[in-house]
């Protein structure tokens, strides 16, 4: 049984930072997916965040998640439930506009821990992509500047909670998908466990651990590196006992970014394959996503490249 990715970030400001780069190439490669430890986000920051995330789902969320599976009978489900998941969530927009102010039933104490919160993601998701770069061989910068549009990235936050189901054989917490948008980092429970990644045709656990982040990669990265990096499979299932709390962040491009494989890898491989992957502006694969979210990703790459768009690749612009 291979050993999840754990990456101890600390590690990178040392001798080991050769081997830490090494194993994040082989989790970006190979599983799409990684766990990080000592990435300078406070874990009394964090502590705060889950308790008040708990707390907002008994104050405000609870009754309209029982409510939501009454009205469709979910407890009663004697087949497979195919068509809704068991999760309770909301979604918080930081960038380009923040709507943290609009969602109404957020105290003060929680609004003002999730905006340190997400400060400290967005640096970190940079700080990724700019590893990515270097194990890449891309130019330092290169995929952040991708991502930009012209307001800068997309970045939002999805907030939900697992609650204990009386049938998880028969209903999904959340079935399974890739992530449409470029780098998604998951605050997750670190003692309801449930999120799982399809790898060489099984399913894995990515183990909870106390104050880590999980990276996985979306569907735009694979684009970006022209399949060099893999957005994977993953879903959610269920516990009878236990509320699985998830906090997913997701960095994606800027809904006008023009989003394609980058030249100097199409290059490097031009011998054995070019370029695989469309070109397309970001809001379009997402408006073709909406629909085909619980489907295969390769149908809507190649639904992108049926309607390519007419962009001339060349060296990305600075924002």
């Amino acid at each position: 049984m291979e050993t999840f990715p754990v990456i101890d970030m600390e590690k990178l400001n040392g001798e080991e930072r050769g081997a830490t780069m090494e194993l994040i190439e082989d989790a970006c490669a190979n599983w799409g997916f990684f766990e990080l430890v000592n990435h300078g986000i406070s874990h009394d920051l964090m502590d705060s965040v889950e308790k008040l995330t708990k707390e907002h789902y008994r104050k405000c969320m609870e009754e309209r998640f029982k409510e939501m599976v009454a009205s469709k009978g979910l407890e009663a489900a004697q087949s497979e439930v195919s068509d809704i998941d068991w999760e309770s969530t909301f979604f918080l927009r930081h960038l380009p506009a923040s709507n943290m102010s609009e969602i109404p039933d957020l105290d003060e104490d929680y609004r003002k821990a999730m905006k340190e919160f997400v400060v400290d993601l967005e640096k970190l998701a940079e700080q990724l992509l700019d590893l990515l770069c270097e194990n890449l061989g891309l130019e330092k910068g290169y995929l952040k500047k991708s991502f930009y549009g012209s307001k800068g990235p997309t970045f939002g936050t999805k907030v939900s909670n697992y609650p204990p189901c009386p049938k998880p054989e028969l209903i999904k917490g959340l079935r399974a998908h890739t992530d449409a948008g470029g780098l998604i980092l998951l605050f997750q429970d670190d003692k309801v466990s449930g999120l799982q990644l399809l790898k060489d045709g099984e399913w894995i656990d990515v183990p909870p651990m106390r104050h880590s982040i999980v990276i996985n990669l979306g569907d735009q990265l694979e684009v970006i590196t022209n399949g060099k990096y893999k957005s994977v499979l993953h879903r959610v299932n269920v516990q009878p006992d236990g509320n699985r709390m998830s906090i997913a962040s997701f960095y994606n491009p800027g809904s006008d970014a023009v989003i394609y494989p980058a030249p100097a890898l199409v290059e490097k491989e031009a011998d054995e394959k070019g370029q695989v992957y469309p070109k397309f502006v970001f809001e379009d694969y997402m408006k073709l996503y909406a629909g085909l979210k619980f489907q295969a990703k390769e149908p809507r790459f190649e639904a992108m490249k049926a309607m390519e768009f007419p962009v001339k690749l060349g060296p990305i612009a600075t924002a």
